[in-house]
């Protein structure tokens, strides 16, 4: 297939790679003038020193040249710069295109995932989220990864299912779009309490405990949001918290460590180099968590430290005090009384 990639960062690159390795032609598309010039003259992406960049890949600094007749439109811009980039590319996308989106994030003014705020823009096109646990070092080295290719339309999902699939990528499909995204978005915000959590000298004991107590509070929420519950414990949900709470190529558990250590956050940002979507989604997840009434603790310690100054030694303490809770949910029976049934749920001191 013949493939454009608009964004030149690091996962945008490391796909670009992958996909030209496996025979597809690629043209990648940068905002920055330079980034191409860059690229062109080395063949290399600054975060991915070791990795070659094919010389079958083109780099254009024409969005119209990047789109002009291309089966499939990559879109790997940072979340924030999603829908500014969708509007330049719309004149140049065709009726019925197909647009796989790798970024992670909800636009906090309007609550869209990512999907949806190309579609808003560019609704002559069906959409597709790729997400899951992928870091772009790892692809770039052809170290196997797995990826979960999200669309209603299981047609299209497939479609980009057989595209990207290859000896080291292993693509499955997923008709809830909408989970796959909120855990793309939501998991970075976890990875920030993790990073946070090992930077104040806290061990495996405290990561795992904020690792399964945020995919709770991820689940809930994407629950009540209307999306399918097994999208949280696969690879979208569970994969991709796990790897970048984990991971020393994680930017948001970096960026957590940073604080943790004492780092304002905008210190540990400019550290880190790169765009650190974690910090992006928080007030979206917050808004969403308000809107639907959900609980989210980690989420709200996070804002609390990032957002308000909050000392990350003291939101611990909060976090740690609050009032016991059972882990399980609270169980549903039916009981029949004369001839009507009536569904009944305990509350948390068993009592009807």
């Amino acid at each position: 297939m013949n493939i454009a990639v608009i964004g030149a960062g690091t996962w945008g690159m490391a796909l670009a790679r992958l996909m030209s390795v496996y025979g597809h032609g690629v043209t990648v598309w940068s905002a920055l003038p330079e980034e191409i010039d860059e690229l062109n003259r080395t063949r290399r992406q600054k975060n991915l020193p070791d990795m070659i960049i094919p010389d079958e890949i083109v780099f254009t600094k024409s969005i119209e040249e990047a789109c002009k007749d291309k089966d499939i439109y990559l879109f790997a811009v940072p979340s924030v710069f999603v829908r500014r980039t969708s509007r330049l590319a719309c004149p140049f996308i065709p009726e019925g295109a197909t647009i796989v989106d790798v970024a992670k994030g909800i636009e906090p003014d309007t609550l869209m995932t990512m999907s949806e705020v190309i579609r808003s823009e560019i609704p002559q096109a069906t959409v597709v989220a790729l997400s899951g646990p992928t870091h772009a070092e790892e692809v770039a080295r052809d170290i196997p990864t797995t990826i979960v290719s999200a669309c209603e339309d299981m047609e299209t999902a497939k479609k980009v299912q057989e595209a990207f699939t290859n000896p080291v990528l292993r693509v499955y499909t997923n008709p809830d779009t909408k989970g796959v995204e909120l855990c793309g978005a939501l998991k970075n915000i976890i990875a920030l309490a993790s990073g946070i959590s090992a930077g104040l000298g806290y061990g495996d004991n405290t990561k795992a405990a904020l690792i399964t107590r945020g995919l709770a509070e991820m689940s809930r929420l994407g629950v009540k949001m209307g999306c399918l519950p097994e999208t949280f414990s696969g690879l979208a949900g569970m994969g991709d918290l796990i790897v970048t709470a984990t991971s020393i190529h994680s930017r948001n558990n970096r960026c957590g460590y940073l604080i943790g250590q004492g780092y304002t956050p905008s210190e540990a940002v400019k550290q880190v180099g790169m765009v650190v979507e974690g910090i992006n989604a928080i007030p979206a997840a917050m808004t969403l968590a308000e809107k639907y009434g959900v609980e989210m603790p980690i989420t709200a310690s996070v804002d609390a430290v990032i957002n308000h100054g909050a000392d990350p030694k003291e939101a611990v303490r909060k976090l740690m005090g609050r009032s016991t809770k059972t882990e399980l949910p609270k169980p549903v029976f039916n009981l029949n009384y004369g001839n009507t049934l009536y569904t009944v749920q305990e509350d948390l001191s068993g009592k009807a």
